[in-house]
């Protein structure tokens, strides 16, 4: 399904509120002159079709692919890692353990690719940093006082800017769910120019992933809306999911999100990514997701650039039927390892 994306008009004036903070050239300028606008836009986007939705979430999770297409989607989807740990109890002994296994997946198969990228907390981006240098694999930090996103801007973009000195070279931000849910898009829209303000600017600006938390949003509508407010925004990738609710990473969902970022790129040009977080735990789950990319959006988002798996368990179960398929066995994961 492909959606229209209303047009703003272009005599269309201001019905009140405050004025937006300049978005990063997007070519909807009109959308975003002021919170009237932007909530005139949001709202004027067509509503999901949820029974259509899920019933082609359904017929694309019973998609096979030909045994000898499946060692390659295996391979693409470990690419597209970010292998995280977010845990209080997080050490600098054990980002170093996760960035070694980031580095190289399975010893005994080096020709197994890199991940995409390790995810960690501020404080120990520095640690990952400096773990994965010369590696190509990316370091990611959760910002914007992840996970509820409840803090003053001040200290959520303090947050950012202690990730983006220590190094990180991707920033994943929560919005504002509050202010998202009570209507207050203009808050929310200008809180992520603000953060995508502190991610730099240049060669060194870090890439910055918007997390939606899909899981407290009231339906598809909203997953649309609260998507293209985002890429309205300066989003370089739409994320699902913190990873700390659920349901995080539905295939209906990704879908929707899918939609929005194609439908994007047909409206202005601008390629921008998807990140399918939390829930994503076996190779057949990524390859699901893998077949909705590519049917959806199309075969150029079948990259680590513009989509992604958050996961700590799925890398594990990856690697198990990657050696399936070269070995005709299925190895223990006691053989293997898990993140």
């Amino acid at each position: 399904m492909t959606t229209t994306v209303p047009a703003p008009r272009p005599d269309a004036r201001s019905t009140g509120g405050a004025r937006l903070r300049t978005s990063a050239g997007s070519g909807f300028g009109d959308a975003v002159r002021d919170e009237a606008s932007l909530r005139r836009f949001l709202h004027g986007l067509p509503g999901v079709d949820q029974v259509g939705l899920e019933r082609r979430s359904a017929t694309l999770a019973t998609r096979s692919i030909k045994k000898e297409s499946k060692l390659q989607a295996l391979d693409m989807a470990i690419s597209m890692i970010d292998l995280t740990t977010l845990e209080g109890a997080d050490t600098p002994g054990k980002v170093r353990s996760l960035c070694a296994q980031a580095r190289r997946p399975d010893p005994e198969h080096p020709e197994v690719p890199p991940v995409a990228a390790v995810c960690v907390y501020p404080d120990l981006a520095g640690v990952a940093v400096e773990a994965l240098r010369g590696s190509g694999v990316a370091v990611a930090a959760v910002a914007t006082a992840f996970p509820s996103g409840r803090s003053s801007r001040a200290v959520k973009l303090g947050d950012t800017t202690f990730a983006v000195e220590a190094g990180a070279s991707e920033i994943d931000m929560v919005i504002d769910r509050g202010a998202f849910l009570t209507g207050r898009y203009g808050a929310v829209f200008d809180e992520i120019v603000a953060v995508k303000q502190a991610c730099g600017s240049g060669e060194r600006r870090a890439h910055l992933k918007v997390i939606l938390e899909t899981g407290e949003l009231a339906g598809y509508d909203d997953v649309r809306r609260a998507s293209w407010l985002a890429l309205l925004a300066g989003a370089d990738v739409i994320k699902t999911s913190t990873g700390k609710i659920s349901p995080a990473a539905t295939l209906p969902v990704v879908q929707v999100m899918l939609q929005a970022v194609r439908d994007w790129h047909r409206a202005t040009g601008g390629l921008r990514g998807v990140k399918a977080a939390g829930g994503i735990r076996t190779a057949k789950d990524a390859i699901r997701h893998l077949v909705a990319v590519n049917e959806v959006a199309g075969p150029a988002w079948l990259t680590p650039e513009l989509f992604r798996f958050g996961a700590s368990s799925l890398l594990g179960d990856l690697l198990r039927q990657r050696r399936t398929q070269l070995d005709g066995h299925y190895e223990s994961t006691d053989r293997i390892g898990s993140a």
